[in-house]
């Protein structure tokens, strides 16, 4: 408790006159009069908060508009879509609302907007956030910090990660303070880049070369950094059947007529994942345990492995996938982001330049679980370099 209460103490030296806390659905728990842990810990270390931000339906997909609150746009392009499940947290934080906020990610839900947004966010080791009420999504979500750097993160996972008994699942307390570990050496670290996860993925180029300039940013650093891919097949379907079943279960509670008020596409998800058997479940969960011990097996390699976020930028808003993809579903333009939810790894994404639109392009540094402060080291070397230094959004009259 000591190091709670420092950082505790810490974060309400860090918050100005002014600096505010916005918050996403890891916030207060819906329907009660009780915080989630990740809010508890932050409400007694002083943090002010201005609510809660847009997602979509119960965050089912990586865009964010729903029926009831419209389309959250990008603040570097209103008519681009700010990415979800956790764009209201993104646009928010990237338009200087407030530096810190929440997300939960259950398929890539924090790193899918930061990336769109050009700001910082980590999927956190899963249990490493204690996470309450639990989700239905099960073991894919992770809370994590969105935030304007990679130090506001550390200094945010300072304080969220304190225990708390309403999840069954969480880990014991960190090793030491994440905000300590940003000093460490990049120097040395074994990087492994791999431009495509070896998957058929077309990645933009602009989006390609943005990346290997931030690998060879951490190469400068002393980094050991080898191309290479990881020898994973692309999970996707095994994410469709735990992601789809979960969203089913969600939804079980309501009514034929509340259901017709849904998110088509939600509705089209839910009726996919009803129609699925325990078998199915549980041929899914082997996927994901043979992944987990393959990146489990490639981590004792590599320290990291970088990918690009996004293979590309913010495509139109008010759209699942962009116009003229090919693709169905949200997961198909998003291949680098879900598996990782599977693995439990932790996740995160920073910006490493804009396109040709300006529009942010965001670099995945991914580690091996319980390396929450490792790839925090590395972001924080990259703002350190000049990395992430990206244009800030237009303002409203420069539009």
């Amino acid at each position: 408790m000591a190091a709670q209460h420092g950082a505790f103490a810490r974060l309400q030296g860090r918050l100005q006159d002014g600096d505010q806390i916005v918050g996403e659905r890891a916030g207060a728990v819906a329907g009660r009069r009780e915080d989630a842990p990740s809010v508890a810990r932050l409400r007694e270390s002083g943090a002010v908060f201005v609510g809660k931000t847009t997602t979509p339906e119960f965050g089912w997909k990586g865009v964010t508009d729903s029926p009831r609150h419209g389309v959250t746009g990008n603040p570097y392009d209103p008519g681009r879509t700010a990415g979800g499940s956790s764009g209201g947290s993104a646009a928010a934080v990237a338009l200087g609302a407030g530096p810190l906020s929440l997300g939960t990610d259950g398929g890539g839900s924090v790193r899918i907007p930061a990336s769109f947004c050009g700001i910082f966010a980590l999927k956190a080791t899963y249990g490493r956030v204690p996470l309450y009420p639990a989700s239905p999504f099960g073991t894919l979500a992770h809370v994590g910090p969105m935030t304007r750097d990679a130090a506001d993160a550390a200094l945010m996972m300072d304080v969220i990660c304190g225990p708390d008994w309403r999840d069954w699942s969480q880990l014991g307390p960190a090793a030491g303070s994440f905000r300590t570990e940003l000093a460490g050496p990049v120097s040395g670290l074994r990087v492994a880049y791999s431009p495509s996860l070896g998957w058929d993925v077309p990645v933009a180029p602009e989006v390609a070369a943005a990346v290997r300039g931030a690998v060879d940013t951490l190469a400068g650093l002393g980094a050991s950094v080898e191309e290479i891919d990881p020898g994973i097949a692309d999970p996707v379907e095994a994410f469709h059947t735990l992601w789809f079943s979960g969203a089913a279960r969600v939804v079980e509670h309501l009514g034929e007529a509340d259901r017709a008020l849904l998110d088509p596409g939600l509705q089209e998800i839910c009726a996919q994942g009803a129609g699925y058997s325990a078998l199915d479940y549980l041929a899914a969960v082997d996927t994901r345990m043979a992944l987990g011990q393959a990146m489990g097996r490639f981590h004792s390699a590599y320290d990291l492995l970088v990918t690009p976020t996004e293979p590309i930028t913010a495509f139109e808003a008010g759209a699942e996938v962009p116009a003229g993809s090919g693709h169905t579903r949200w997961t198909g333009w998003t291949p680098f982001t879900y598996p990782f939810n599977l693995t439990q790894q932790p996740a995160a994404t920073l910006p490493c330049g804009v396109d040709g639109d300006g529009m942010p392009i965001g670099v995945q540094l991914v580690g091996a679980r319980h390396a929450d402060a490792l790839v925090l080291r590395a972001a924080h070397a990259l703002y350190e370099a000049g990395t992430a230094r990206i244009p800030a959004p237009p303002t409203p009259a420069g539009r």
